[in-house]
């Protein structure tokens, strides 16, 4: 297939992008997409594509904006239930850690969690899936973490895996049973700290090579906060993961600052997440790592909070910025990496470019896929969109809508909108 007559190929091409390289998008004018068995083949103008494969089957823009594929590396997709009510407590004055230590937050949705029928779960959570690839996110990490007990745990791994095979949309899975204390362990998190590292841990390895022995091991994430794991249990806790070679990842500073940043760098992370209270010398060390640090702005936005990811520092210091939607029941039940686009431009100060660089081939970066997927480069995967737009800029300067217009996925057509 033969894609051409683009406004603007936003190819991403030639690697990871750190500092003042964040807002070259690598823009081919009048551009064009050759792909074959899903792979891309060739970019180039498109006069000269067009003359040198005539008889390729062809779609043509019609002059609108071609980019990649977008990558949500932070989501929390698969769950039950829901926290309208709570909503509701933020907003007559409760903060996030009175409404957890009340039994609501995360222990809310992993009760719901607990109680729900696999097929419920998998029909919900495919929903979910559904919007976010009709608003053009072609591949998502998703955590479990509402079931915090290992058969919940491994059946929310399991919808995961069901619905990366069905597609459309591709998952890169994390396990995450170190998402919250359970209630049943409160007053002994040390004891559910030994229960992960020691237990679950070696279980999900288990489970996992006897299922999927072909593919790597999901990543393991912590959220090392007050009201959740403490920095030694986050550290034990991560230690053990990365013994039995599971990429590491952890939620941190999104309240507090208690370290996890620092201990996430030097454990060799891929990724930290929140980092709205990350210190300038943590910023430091960050953008002298490999570590890439994930904003997620629908958190604070939907916490009507004032402070976000000091993603300009990080950038100014030359660190590897991504951005995610944080979908969750709680606090960001947002399917849309265009909205989070927006409120990257607003919140973070990021231009369109610095923006769609941090929701594709830096995001790629965050879940390890960078070699396959995250730009529009030979020999990579096909995942683009076609925007309804002639310039991407519109991704960020418009808001609440869906400015895709088609989107492919592994060489195939599947929405258009």
């Amino acid at each position: 297939m033969l894609i051409h007559s683009a406004s603007q190929v936003l190819t991403f091409s030639g690697g990871l992008r750190r500092g003042a390289a964040m807002r070259d998008p690598g823009i081919l004018s009048n551009g064009a997409v050759l792909v074959r068995d899903g792979i891309i083949i060739e970019v180039g103008d498109s006069e000269d594509l067009l003359r040198r494969f005539p008889n390729e089957e062809k779609l043509n823009t019609a002059g609108r904006a071609v980019i990649p594929g977008l990558i949500d590396p932070h989501t929390h997709l698969v769950w039950a239930g829901e926290r309208a009510a709570e909503f509701e407590m933020r907003l007559e004055g409760k903060t996030y850690t009175q409404i957890m230590a009340a039994g609501g937050g995360i222990n809310a949705t992993v009760r719901a969690t607990r109680q729900a029928e696999p097929g419920a779960l998998r029909d919900q959570t495919r929903a979910r899936a559904d919007g976010m690839f009709r608003y053009g996110t072609t591949t998502a990490e998703a955590k479990t973490g509402y079931g915090l007990e290992l058969q919940a745990e491994l059946s929310q791994m399991e919808v995961l895996m069901q619905l990366d095979q069905e597609g459309p949309l591709e998952i890169s899975p994390t396990f995450m049973p170190a998402h919250a204390v359970p209630p049943e362990y409160s007053g002994r998190e040390d004891e559910y700290t030994r229960l992960v590292g020691e237990e679950m841990l070696p279980a999900m390895k288990t489970w996992w090579q006897q299922r999927y022995p072909s593919l790597p091991l999901p990543f393991v994430d912590v959220f090392c906060e007050t009201g959740a794991f403490n920095l030694a249990q986050t550290e034990r806790i991560l230690v053990s993961a990365s013994a039995l070679g599971f990429g590491l990842k952890a939620h941190v500073d999104e309240f507090e600052n208690l370290g996890g940043a620092t201990l996430a760098a030097r454990l060799g992370a891929v990724s930290i997440e929140h980092a709205v209270k990350t210190s300038p010398d943590e910023i430091a060390r960050l953008a002298a790592s490999d570590t890439v640090v994930v904003s997620l702005p629908c958190t604070p936005f939907g916490l009507a909070q004032p402070q976000y990811t000091p993603a300009r520092e990080l950038l100014t210091a030359g660190g590897l910025l991504a951005i995610a939607t944080d979908l969750n029941p709680g606090t960001a039940w947002c399917e849309s990496m265009q909205f989070t686009i927006a409120l990257a431009c607003r919140y973070l100060k990021l231009t369109p470019a610095e923006a769609l660089a941090a929701a594709t081939i830096n995001a790629a970066a965050a879940i390890r896929r960078q070699d396959s997927i995250g730009s529009i480069e030979p020999g990579k995967q096909a995942d683009l969109l076609i925007l309804s737009v002639d310039d991407y800029r519109h991704l960020g300067y418009r808001f609440g809508g869906n400015l895709v217009q088609t989107v492919i996925k592994k060489g195939r057509v599947y929405h258009q909108n």
